[in-house]
């Protein structure tokens, strides 16, 4: 016996995604704010620690670089979610008109 199971879309959220796109709009936000959240908890633990060991130069040179690491990564995460805004500009254009 053989049963048919359908979906609604009003009662199962993921039915309502029918693309990549969708998926991208969703999770890129949540990235980007995620990155954000890292970026600000790296910079202030970095310059805590300027703060708390001023006269250590091993301690100070981390916590730089710490800093460093942290604009380079929230750099990296802003041209990644630019890259992909313009993949999507691109693809975006019918190549077969109709």
């Amino acid at each position: 016996m053989v049963y048919a199971l359908t979906i609604n879309p009003t009662s199962f959220p993921a039915a309502k995604i029918a693309s990549i796109g969708q998926i991208m709009n969703l999770a890129l936000p949540l990235a980007l704010t995620g990155a954000g959240l890292i970026f600000l908890v790296m910079t202030l633990s970095a310059a805590f620690n300027i703060l708390i060991h001023g006269d250590n130069p091993d301690a100070l040179k981390k916590a730089y670089g710490s800093i460093t690491t942290a604009v380079l990564g929230l750099i990296i995460v802003i041209a990644s979610f630019l890259a992909i805004q313009l993949l999507g500009a691109v693809l975006k254009t019918d190549i077969i008109p109709k």
